[in-house]
């Protein structure tokens, strides 16, 4: 399978608006990150989508993306959902409900605040989708993958990491029980956020997921969920061990 980052950054992106820090003003493209969200591609030719923040239009349009077989939603915060609107041109393409998973608190959110997709209605044109509500202990087929749901918690907020094949994709997490962990023992490539290089209260720290992608034991990893107080591209990389690198919009890895 293939990994395609289609986003990078935090729920600001990168560079951050009316910022005049020198990452924000870096002219290297490495360092202008849209929100965090991942393409998977199979080998049977199926399209994973994770998370869909407010930069979905474009990076469907970026990477000429012409269909979804789901979208698997590590939580509901607005820069991880907030392209749920921008489904329906899938919807048009597809001629089908667009089938989203997530945990019990991302659907109450989901339900909520976008109730007009899920409500009964006769005004055309809006998005369909059906939600799939995940406990976390589950494994589950989409299309010809097996996709194993890992649970962790984002300061108080329960979130889902993924386990798709020989992929683990983790973001927006600060803790993770190590019974979780074990879920993700034996992938290829990792991906975590890193928000900055200083703790935070509620997403992991550079030591921090450096400490985690140690304990995996991935053949690759890379961090995600970038924010501008993380440093220049350039210079973060040459600080990193040589199994770690930093993702950026666009990098494509194959499993």
């Amino acid at each position: 399978m293939r990994i395609t980052f289609l986003g990078t950054g935090t729920s600001m992106g990168v560079p951050v608006i009316a910022c005049h820090c020198e990452v924000c003003q870096s002219a290297d493209p490495h360092d202008r990150r849209l929100r965090t969200s991942a393409l998977i591609e199979t080998d049977a030719g199926e399209n994973i989508l994770v998370d869909i923040g407010p930069d979905f239009r474009e990076q469907m349009l970026r990477h000429r993306v012409e269909h979804l077989d789901g979208i698997l939603i590590t939580h509901a915060h607005r820069d991880h959902v907030g392209g749920l609107d921008d489904i329906r041109s899938f919807n048009y393409v597809q001629h089908r409900k667009m089938d989203l998973y997530c945990n019990h608190e991302a659907r109450v959110a989901i339900e909520r605040d976008y109730h007009y997709i899920f409500d009964y209605h006769q005004f055309p044109g809006l998005p369909e989708a059906r939600i799939h509500e995940l406990t976390g202990d589950e494994r589950f087929g989409l299309g010809s993958v097996e996709v194993v749901p890992v649970k962790a918690m984002h300061k108080d907020l329960p979130v889902l990491g993924y386990r798709v094949g020989n992929l683990g994709y983790i973001t927006d997490a600060n803790h993770i029980e190590p019974e979780e962990l074990v879920k993700l023992k034996g992938v290829e490539v990792l991906v975590i956020n890193a928000l900055r290089k200083t703790k935070h209260f509620s997403h992991y720290c550079l030591p921090e997921a450096l400490e985690v992608i140690e304990r995996v034991s991935p053949r690759k990893a890379y961090l995600t969920h970038l924010s501008h107080e993380m440093g220049l591209y350039a210079a973060v990389s040459k600080e990193l061990p040589e199994h770690v690198e930093l993702a950026y919009d666009g990098l494509k890895v194959d499993i």
